[in-house]
């Protein structure tokens, strides 16, 4: 058994690590670093996978009155019986006021509640239950209450949660069986307090592994969906949807925002005279050498053919031209003639240009884009404050 248990366990981590990049695995630990897009994602199945178990557990729990009533004695059945339909009340409330609107913040508070609820039956209970003696079939029903902090905790492996997530969500649970268990050390053997608290927590660590797989496996698709498989950018779809996300953080902020579209000089001669291998090369190089020059939160989005979108949060249009010029002081690459690679770039800032809203930012980068082409390329092409500035090699 502990055998087969290391190695469910040693496969878990296996897969995990041989399916994600370093980045990804941190975001299996903390929360913190998770894109925005992903982000957004896993709460809508946080919240979806919380309204659907409160829902069920809001029909369910109930139900279970009826055994109740037929093996406890008349006060403990009816109080057992009140606390069962306020514990249904509570998940029907959790179930109908879960709608994903409020983001991280209300997945958090709904995981939150889920376990709130049947760690106070599950002490409640505990309380109505110590004042009786079982014996026979009550004795059995009375037992089968003590296995719900197992199942809480079990439960956890429906949620992709990260690491950290996933125990601080168990150990709760964990505090409120010990604290149990102490209250009744004088009906049970120390071995058996201890047996029961370690399952416990070998419980609460394969959720917590099996939740972490959940993330991963999202993590991965998420990924495939919303990355150039060429590039290794964002796509134009996941680009359109960062865009939205980034100024409205923005605008709530009141932060600066700069979009910059750049498009490739010259790139249709490269497909034509070379072929679409030799052009997927330089587009890859390109991308790869402007993702070197970026920082950690600068989006970079393939737009389309030789179009990138670069998405500069907190960074203005002055602070936008300086990491252009480090990025052509970098270099885009070579064309497979030898010749330097070269871009147009029009830069377009949330603030300055007065914006209304992600779309407009992005066309009036793209208006300048064309300016810079216009004015023979290799070009900078900002708001009227910065004039264009020609990047000669």
């Amino acid at each position: 058994m502990h055998r087969a248990l290391k190695r469910f366990l040693a496969s878990i981590l296996e897969r995990i690590q041989n399916e994600l990049t370093t980045e990804e695995l941190t975001g299996l630990v903390t929360p913190r670093g998770h894109h925005p897009i992903f982000a957004g994602h896993r709460v809508s199945v946080i919240v979806s996978r919380v309204r659907t178990v409160a829902a069920l557990f809001a029909v369910l729990t109930p139900l279970w009155i009826a055994v109740d009533l037929l093996v406890f004695p008349w006060p403990l059945w009816f109080a057992l019986a009140l606390a069962r339909l306020a514990a249904s009340a509570g998940f029907a409330a959790l179930a109908w006021s879960c709608d994903g609107k409020g983001g991280a913040r209300e997945a958090y508070r709904s995981l939150a509640f889920m376990f709130g609820i049947p760690v106070s039956f599950f002490i409640l209970s505990h309380s109505l239950l110590s004042y009786y003696e079982m014996r026979g079939v009550s004795d059995a029903v009375a037992t089968g209450y003590t296995f719900l902090p197992f199942v809480m905790v079990a439960g956890l492996a429906i949620f992709p949660l990260t690491a950290l997530e996933g125990l601080s969500l168990a150990m709760p649970v964990v505090a409120v069986e010990a604290g149990v268990t102490l209250l009744r050390l004088d009906q049970l053997s120390w071995s058996t307090h201890l047996g029961a608290i370690w399952l416990l927590l070998l419980i609460a660590v394969v959720s917590t592994l099996a939740g972490m797989s959940q993330l991963g496996f999202m993590m991965a698709l998420v990924r495939q969906a919303t990355r150039d498989g060429l590039t290794g950018c964002f796509t134009r779809a996941s680009g359109e949807e960062l865009l939205d996300i980034q100024y409205n953080i923005a605008a709530r902020n009141g932060a600066p925002l700069t979009a910059v579209f750049i498009d490739l000089d010259d790139f249709k001669p490269v497909n034509d005279i070379h072929g679409h291998e030799a052009g997927d090369r330089v587009l890859a190089t390109a991308a790869r050498a402007m993702r070197d020059t970026l920082r950690g939160g600068d989006i970079l989005i393939r737009w389309g053919g030789e179009e990138f979108v670069l998405l500069l949060p907190n960074t203005d249009g002055t602070a936008a031209s300086r990491l252009l010029e480090r990025l052509r002081a970098a270099g885009l690459g070579f064309r497979p003639d030898g010749a330097p690679l070269t871009a147009s770039f029009g830069l377009a800032d949330r603030l300055a240009d007065g914006c209304a809203d992600g779309r407009a930012l992005l066309e009036l980068a793209d208006h300048r884009m064309y300016a810079a082409k216009q004015a023979g390329k290799n070009v900078v092409v900002g708001c009227p404050a910065r004039p264009a500035v020609a990047l000669v090699p």
